[in-house]
């Protein structure tokens, strides 16, 4: 893809002009980091950092048949929301794999956000219309809504005065509507894809300078600094949060993911027989997190072995942990060395080296705001 047909987000030339190495991502040109992905890394852990996240896709879904058409294309049960409530969900294909991941926001009575991957907007949005057989009102407002996470143990400091929504009182995967840096309206949302706590802004494109010039004015004093896609990778890693397209994908079962705790058999959904049936029978392959042992580091697609050499299954996101300064991973194992403590091995130049299966997340995090 040429740069020239890449997307753009609402602050393109924002980042530019911040000295953004930009990168095709999902369509998109997008930040992949500012400074450094160590500094901007431990800026989210210790401090507050803002990622501008804006290529991600919203869908409303509105109407007495929303409920319904969103409760036979996701895994978990959205009957259980509630305003205010948001939701990790999945929709499933109809093959025993993955459409995509989302978030699903009840917003009002009969009144929902969905949020999917930018790289499976137009994707998600033809699969859930195939199900939209009850005449659900959708729209899509990706192209004009920016998104902001703003993440870190500070977020709520470097926040605060700039709404009067009290955000300390926000629970976790909870939102409210309110006024923001002078925009109305702005979906806050105490959710994020980093582990350090904090939130996320959705914001009209029309008010998007405004917010992210405010959140850097008021951040400054408590070392909010932009990050780009880079340390949100390595950040995600650390937590163990998978990744379409690496971790999780249109091959791989929910319950292979371990994504069960979102997969709810009380309700019926696309290929909920199936996927139901799998639970019962036992998983052959499940995606682990492992930390190395010692020197390497593990990358996507490397293979990985038992103590004999022979493969037990691959490595589908590996990085250097900037928290643990050691390799870290996530991959798809043989069910029976699942169990945290056991011992594999990565692939890595033509050796075989040691990892140890850990539970996750490989680094605590805050998780909560």
């Amino acid at each position: 893809m040429t740069v020239s047909s890449l997307k753009t987000v609402a602050l393109d030339a924002t980042h530019q002009q911040l000295g953004a190495k930009m990168v095709p991502f999902a369509g998109y040109n997008m930040p992949v980091r500012y400074s450094s992905d160590l500094d901007e890394h431990h800026t989210v852990r210790r401090a507050v950092g803002m990622f501008d996240v804006s290529h991600m896709g919203e869908f409303r879904v509105r109407g007495p048949q929303a409920l319904g058409l969103i409760q036979r294309v996701t895994t978990n049960d959205a009957a259980k929301l509630q305003p205010g409530k948001a939701q990790y969900s999945a929709l499933p294909n109809r093959t025993g794999g993955l459409v995509d991941d989302l978030l699903v926001y009840m917003l009002a009575e009969n009144d929902y956000l969905l949020v999917v991957n930018a790289s499976n907007i137009e994707k998600d949005w033809n699969w859930i219309q195939e199900f939209n057989t009850e005449g659900a009102e959708m729209e899509d407002i990706s192209d004009r809504t920016s998104l902001f996470a703003v993440q870190g143990p500070k977020a709520v400091a470097a926040l605060q005065g700039l709404t009067n929504v009290d955000l300390a009182a926000i629970p976790y995967y909870s939102f409210t509507q309110g006024p923001f840096a002078g925009a109305p309206d702005v979906i806050i949302s105490a959710t994020g894809y980093t582990g350090a706590g904090g939130f996320e802004l959705y914001v009209p494109n029309e008010y998007a300078q405004r917010v992210w010039d405010a959140i850097m004015l008021a951040g400054k004093p408590h070392g909010l600094k932009p990050i780009g896609l880079g340390a949100r990778d390595t950040l995600r890693l650390e937590m163990g949060y998978s990744l379409y397209g690496n971790d999780i994908d249109d091959t791989t079962s929910p319950l292979e993911a371990g994504l069960g705790w979102i997969t709810k058999f009380t309700k019926e959904f696309t290929n909920s027989e199936a996927l139901k049936a799998q639970k019962a029978a036992g998983m052959a392959k499940k995606l682990v997190g492992f930390v190395m042992d010692g020197p390497g580091i593990p990358r996507g697609h490397y293979e990985l072995v038992d103590a004999d050499g022979q493969k037990i299954g691959d490595v589908t996101s590996g990085t250097q942990s900037p928290s643990l300064g050691k390799g870290v991973g996530l991959g798809y194992v043989r069910a029976e060395l699942a169990a945290p403590g056991t011992q594999i091995f990565v692939q890595i130049r033509g050796k075989n080296l040691p990892a140890t299966v850990h539970k996750l997340p490989l680094v605590p995090g805050t998780e909560e705001v």
